[in-house]
Order: structure tokens, then sequence, then C-alpha cells
């Protein structure tokens, strides 16, 4: 008897959830992305159960992009990995408004 009453009860306290959606205007939007690599975290004495850094500043490629030298920091040899990976993003967004509706007659 019990177990249909707990049945009964999971059937009756169940959430619903409900998504209205509501047709927007056609926008056009751009995207610009930029990725900028910036100082080298590479701890240089983790071996040693230290911490140290070589200070370089920023990544600098020392190769043409689709070269291994690419991913190497002419700074401070290091993989591009080892430097903060900061990206820039930019959304622009045209939104076309409603006709203005002031000329009723």
């Amino acid at each position: 008897m019990f177990e249909g009453f707990a049945h009964i009860k999971e059937q009756t306290m169940r959430k619903r959830q409900v998504v209205v959606r509501r047709k927007e205007p056609a926008r056009s939007t751009t995207t610009i992305r930029s990725v900028r690599y910036g100082e080298c975290q590479r701890n240089h004495a983790a071996s040693v159960g230290g911490y140290v850094v070589d200070g370089c500043r920023e990544f600098m490629a020392s190769g043409d992009e689709g070269t291994s030298g690419a991913l190497t920091c002419a700074a401070c040899g290091c993989h591009r990995n080892f430097h903060r990976k900061e990206i820039e993003t930019e959304v622009v967004s045209e939104c076309s408004s409603p006709h203005n509706s002031s000329n009723r007659t």
C-alpha cells in the first residue's frame, strides 16, 4: 500500500520546466578575437622543489607561422604554452530597430 502512495507522491512532485522563446529581430553580429601571449610562467626550479621564473614578459615567436619556431619564444626559449594566454573578445552587433510609428493620422 505504501509503495503505490510513494509512486503517486513522486509523480506529483516532479517539476516542469517551460522554455519560452520569442523571435528576435535579425541581427548582424561579428565577433572579433585577438590572442596575445604574455609573461612566461615556466617554473625552472620545479625539479628541485623551488619556484623560479625567467622574467620573460611577452612571447615573441622565433619563427614564421606554420614552422616549429612559431611555437618557441625567441626571448626565453620556452614553448608558447608556458606563456599566459590573454584573449580579448569584442562583439559588434548591429540591431535593426522597429519602424518609428510617430506619423500616425
